[in-house]
């Protein structure tokens, strides 16, 4: 597969290199190079897709696949199987400062910084001489393409967005919190709510929203408050506990999801926020505006799909011990795991006599729960499943140990000392907390392993089934076709004309399918769906929406 890396220059200028061609293009005629080479199948390489990508799709190019130099980097430089020395060179040190790409950056060029500029060829080769040299190179390369197909899909959703109907959304809000106010104030619901704690407490100036003023007026009042979250005021009994419980509840609504939420981030009729591939340390994506990992379910009326569209909702059940059953090679667990709940499949084994122990046990087994009734199930567990359990055992004790550990496909988690913040002009920790965090970062690492690799099936999930829709969709372009409009770790939403809502679901099961082999070859796990044909995406959990896939 030819490789085409694209730089850029000063002076609205881009740099292409690929084998046997050097060439300089105009900006302006950036979009149509790229259409005329698409249908050749290259991989574009570039610093960073949110920079490159979204001018090309608002130009009307879809690419099939790219390598994003800068999640490459930083994937590479902390994984273990790595020479890290084959990532040094001219212009290394920037690429190890290079950030993502945010909404508020202009859409390609920048300041005249030298980090701006950087040669994406050089940069490239290095990246492939590292893996190419690494005895993990098969399972890198795959990691590597994967995560830059994530990146091309985290473009693709934001342009396509999640259509989101403004009527609907502000007809719940002024449902649950009055009219509109005027910037800086309070809607009429939740002023008339603070009033009610603000007697209830005879606390006239009270602001709820100040955790310090809140804490003192409950203390005020004789109830032993420690912290203001709403699990703990549930414990306390006064007569301004439940409306305060309803204030901090609709407050919430008010700050992330509110008018101004919509103003933000609601343009053409759909939600478009900001995902970060690789956000966080596993792998995991994040979200640099809009709340894109966490759309509440007060509003989830307001996602309705067009007029003869639908949306087909799609979430994995019980991914992480589907993985780790994967990643461990324990054929019993994954036996067990044949069917929609491995839950259940444990409890038909013997392995436990009810679904609740074969829970607690797990997730215990996951999280480093090792005392009371989790702590008595791993035990039990372990003796059932002990090539499962074993490995998340074994990265807490690596961990514990200060070593780092890796994902199935080679994600290197981050050392102990990035791990925890550590002042240099501090003095060193004494013995009692240096355990303390040992054991912390024995518990992070137990469960990074699980998660990553968890991120990383899901990663090969989106990467085929964005291939798949854009192949159903005839010859339109992405928002004419079958589309991803959302996803969440183990949860994607597509945006289908009806007519094609069947085959969607039934390519989103065939990608799941895909995504386990490709990561598990020597062990069959299944990856049972739940999937919804929908038209608004709070019908998604509702009964007779779902079907298993």
């Amino acid at each position: 597969m030819t490789r085409v890396a694209l730089s850029r220059l000063p002076g609205d200028r881009v740099s292409v290199v690929e084998p046997g061609d050097v060439r300089e293009l105009a900006v302006a005629d950036l979009a149509a190079y790229v259409a005329d080479r698409e249908p050749d199948g290259p991989r574009w390489v570039w610093d960073d897709s949110a920079r490159w990508y979204p001018p090309l799709l608002e130009a009307g190019v879809r690419l099939g696949r790219c390598h994003d130099l800068r999640l490459g980097h930083h994937l590479l430089r902390r994984a273990p199987a790595v020479d890290q020395s084959l990532l040094d060179g001219e212009e290394s040190t920037l690429w190890d400062r290079l950030g993502p790409s945010v909404p508020s950056d202009p859409a390609l060029f920048v300041v005249e910084d030298p980090a701006e500029h950087l040669r994406a060829d050089l940069e490239d080769a290095r990246q492939l001489a590292a893996v190419e040299a690494s005895p993990e190179s098969t399972r890198l390369e795959l990691l590597l393409a994967a995560e830059s197909a994530g990146a091309l899909a985290a473009v693709e959703m934001t342009h396509a967005g999640l259509p989101w109907r403004v009527d609907v959304h502000e007809e719940l809000l002024v449902e649950r919190l009055g009219a509109r106010p005027p910037r800086g104030a309070r809607p009429a619901k939740l002023e008339a709510l603070a009033l009610q704690v603000r007697e209830a407490l005879d606390a006239p100036g009270l602001n709820p929203d100040s955790r310090p003023e809140l804490l003192a007026a409950l203390r005020r009042v004789g109830l032993d408050a420690t912290d203001t979250r709403a699990r703990s005021l549930r414990a306390l009994d006064h007569p301004a506990i439940e409306p305060l419980l309803a204030y901090k509840h609709l407050s919430h609504l008010f700050s992330n999801n509110g008018w101004e939420w919509i103003d933000q981030w609601v343009r053409g009729g759909r939600f478009r926020p900001s995902y970060q591939p690789a956000g966080s340390t596993t792998g995991r994506w994040s979200s640099n505006g809009g709340g894109a990992l966490s759309i509440p379910v007060q509003v989830r009326p307001a996602a309705i799909a067009d007029d003869g569209w639908t949306l087909v909702v799609a979430d994995v059940a019980q991914l992480e011990p589907r993985v780790l059953a994967g990643m461990s090679g324990d054929r019993a667990l994954a036996s067990a795991a044949r069917g929609a709940d491995l839950y259940q499949g444990m409890v038909d084994a013997g392995a436990v006599a009810q679904r609740a122990d074969a829970k607690v046990g797990l997730l215990g087994a996951m999280y480093g729960a090792t005392t009371g009734e989790s702590g008595r199930m791993v035990a039990g567990l372990t003796r059932r499943y002990p090539a499962a359990f074993g490995l998340v055992e074994d990265a807490a004790r690596a961990g514990e140990r200060g070593q780092v550990v890796r994902t199935l496909l080679g994600r290197g988690s981050p050392d102990i000392g990035d791990a925890f913040d550590h002042d240099p002009d501090d003095p060193p920790p004494d013995t009692d907390v240096l355990a303390r965090r040992r054991r912390a970062y024995g518990r992070f690492t137990r469960n990074f392993v699980v998660q990553g690799t968890g991120a990383e099936w899901a990663l090969c999930w989106i990467a085929d089934l964005r291939h798949r829709l854009w192949r159903l969709g005839g010859d339109g372009p992405l928002t004419s076709r079958p589309h991803l409009v959302f996803f969440l770790h183990d949860e994607v939403v597509v945006h289908a004309p009806v007519a094609l809502a069947a085959a969607v679901a039934e390519e989103v099961g065939e990608a799941a399918a895909v995504a386990g082999r490709l990561l598990f070859r020597d062990v069959a796990v299944d990856f049972p769906l739940n999937v919804a044909v929908v038209q608004s995406y709070a019908e998604a959990g509702k009964p007779g929406a779902v079907a298993e896939a």
